[in-house]
């Protein structure tokens, strides 16, 4: 876990008070609701891949739009990374990542790989090269120049379902050694899945290209290649379905037919020490999943995960271990020690404990949908930064004016011209 700092406390608060979203690093200093969901995943999933390096499952999670989908997936992201697993967190959305074309979510997949971070201040510097070179630093800095040659000879024979990815590999670790940054680059593009000419592909020595056709088998390749470079796993997360659920009736069958062989294959260990979730709103359910009954059946069950359901394939985030209210009130707590933190201010816990749960109550009266949380949090930091300069209980008025102003767009107008044409 990282240390609050000053500066990870008020960067947290920035984060969350501008656009009611997540922080990629101090997670774990808000997090509330869903203790129950990530000891079971990490319990039943991610530790026995780090220890056994086999086994691979597929999760679905939903929530509504503001529901806690990307959260949940950082904090399990955080929870993969402390057992050493690599990880890959892909916004999906039709045009630039859809999920009917499995190469282009492959490439994505090479954009966002990264390891775990080296500390607590910084995130890891993410895609496939980056990846690949932290891995060979690691390696030689253990083994020296010559021991990592010959272990990139001895990587040359392990079975991999994609040989060109290997290839591939070995020859980005190559290029690494000699210091031929036009070697990496190169290796790194394929990697990528972007297209070469037929004379760079003899000069990497591969054979296939990344297609419809065989993204599957270089995502196999990948979470092969990933453990022999040092990983025990790979999390793989699928954020931001909202947008997919407008695809045409083709392109919501071919999305519900990736799906149903990714799930088929973590189902056969086929993608060794994977961990995959895939992040969507309810309406998923009922506009994609019913439509395909290979796939429905795959998904359906009695109950969705819990302690005693760990093998449920569904993770239901409209269920956390909290009532509404008692939620957003422990979230708000959570938001005035970091401000305390960060600012250096004393407000007092019990005075501001009941201004927040004031706060809970008028933006859950005022809310029907599950986004009220992203409401609270810009309106919660908002109350601390006034209390701060002038601490007082707040009554109902004042806590009706500070969840309106949360949800307010302010219209910025252009100055008034001089020009007797602008007002034509």
């Amino acid at each position: 876990m990282a240390e609050l700092s000053p500066t990870l406390a008020r960067a947290i608060l920035h984060r969350m008070g501008e656009a009611g979203q997540p922080p990629e690093l101090g997670l774990s200093f808000v997090n509330v609701g869903n203790e129950r969901y990530l000891s079971v995943l990490d319990r039943e999933y991610i530790e026995p891949i780090a220890q056994s390096r086999r086994g691979s499952s597929f999760k679905l999670v939903q929530a509504h739009f503001g529901g806690g989908k990307t959260h949940f997936l950082l904090a399990v992201r955080d929870r993969a990374w402390r057992r050493g697993m690599a990880s890959a967190l892909v916004g999906l959305s039709p045009e630039e990542c859809p999920m009917d074309d499995l190469a282009r979510v492959y490439a994505a997949v090479m954009r966002e790989l990264c390891w775990a971070p080296k500390d607590d201040d910084h995130l890891p510097d993410r895609g496939v090269e980056m990846a690949l070179r932290d891995a060979l630093t690691a390696r030689r800095a253990e083994l020296g120049e010559a021991g990592v040659a010959a272990w990139l000879e001895g990587l040359r024979r392990q079975p991999v379902d994609a040989p060109s990815l290997r290839t591939a590999v070995c020859f980005f670790g190559a290029a690494f050694l000699r210091g031929d940054l036009a070697g990496e680059e190169l290796a790194a593009a394929f990697l990528r899945g972007e297209a070469l000419s037929e004379a760079e592909q003899r000069l990497l020595g591969v054979r296939e290209r990344l297609g419809r056709d065989t993204a599957l088998r270089f995502l196999r390749a990948l979470c092969q290649m990933l453990q022999h470079l040092g990983a025990p796993g790979l999390l793989l997360a699928f954020d931001e379905l909202d947008r997919n659920l407008s695809l045409s009736e083709r392109r919501r069958v071919a999305v519900a037919d990736n799906l149903r062989q990714l799930i088929d294959l973590c189902g056969r260990a086929a993608l060794p020490g994977l961990l995959c979730l895939y992040a969507v709103p309810p309406e998923f359910m009922r506009t994609v999943v019913i439509e395909y009954p290979a796939l429905q059946q795959r998904l359906e069950g009695p109950v969705s995960l819990s302690e005693r359901s760990p093998q449920a394939a569904v993770i239901d985030l409209e269920r956390l271990d909290l009532p509404a209210e008692e939620l957003l009130v422990r979230i708000g707590l959570k938001l005035l020690h970091l401000y305390n933190v960060g600012h250096g201010a004393r407000l007092d816990t019990g005075l501001q404990g009941r201004n927040l749960r004031s706060l809970a109550a008028q933006v859950l009266s005022t809310s029907f949908e599950v986004a009220h949380r992203r409401a609270f949090v810009k309106a919660a930091i908002d109350l601390l930064h006034h209390q701060a300069q002038s601490p007082h209980a707040i009554g109902e008025d004042e806590a009706r004016q500070s969840t309106g102003q949360g949800g307010k767009i302010l219209l910025l107008r252009p100055p008034a011209s001089s020009d007797p044409f602008d007002a034509l």
